[in-house]
């Protein structure tokens, strides 16, 4: 299968549209992995914004809608009430693009060995032709920036694909780095709205390897 593009935000809550028929645990899983590929894929427009500012904590009989995590999605839903369209996609490119390279490089590669093309890359691209993914044509970045990781295990979770295999994808691809480039966000320069951005993800991807662990 090809790696759509993210669902879009749905407004009061994370799990995107679509996706009732999961038990309300793996659609909430598939809901905030896929508001994390949606706004680090691109900055978001005034009406991606205006649905960020609408989502909700995770459903009260969640584990994950007490503590930090339930802070963090209040706080993304803030900082988007606030921002200004111009200012995020000037902050996006500041911290991803920029003049050669953003303040954070948000690839596997690079935090893994410090390179871009790396050794992650290829393992990651032997996994995904595994698991049936294609390339989207048109798609000029490497497979491992980290929204098409989360878009990847959004897709996972939403197609039901063993837990087994979503455990090992998880912790071969995400997690080794993902926690440490979310925190890197939280404190980066540039950040202004995109710190609640790495302030949501980190604590989830804590949550991410806390329960795929438990349901080994």
């Amino acid at each position: 299968m090809s790696v759509e593009e993210p669902e879009p935000l749905a407004p009061g809550g994370p799990n995107p549209e679509g996706d009732q028929g999961l038990p309300p645990e793996e659609a909430w899983r598939v809901g905030a992995y896929g508001v994390l590929a949606r706004l680090l894929a691109a900055p978001p427009d005034r009406a991606g914004l205006e649905l960020t500012a609408g989502l909700a904590s995770s459903p009260d009989d969640d584990e994950a809608s007490q503590g930090p995590l339930a802070a963090a999605w209040r706080g993304l839903a803030r900082a988007a009430q606030g921002a200004d369209p111009e200012a995020v996609d000037d902050e996006y490119h500041d911290l991803f693009i920029g003049l050669g390279r953003g303040e954070l490089v948000p690839y596997a590669s690079w935090y893994l060995s410090g390179l871009l093309m790396e050794e992650p890359l290829v393992r990651l691209r032997q996994d995904l032709s595994a698991l049936g993914f294609e390339r989207r044509s048109g798609n000029r970045d490497p497979e491992d920036h980290i929204a098409a990781l989360c878009e990847v295990m959004a897709l996972l979770i939403r197609d039901g694909e063993p837990l087994e295999r979503q455990r090992r994808f998880f912790n071969e691809h995400l997690a080794p780095w993902g926690g440490r480039f979310f925190r890197d966000l939280q404190e980066a320069e540039a950040a202004r709205f995109y710190r609640s951005v790495g302030a949501l993800g980190a604590p989830f991807v804590d949550l991410e390897e806390q329960h795929l662990a438990m349901s080994g």
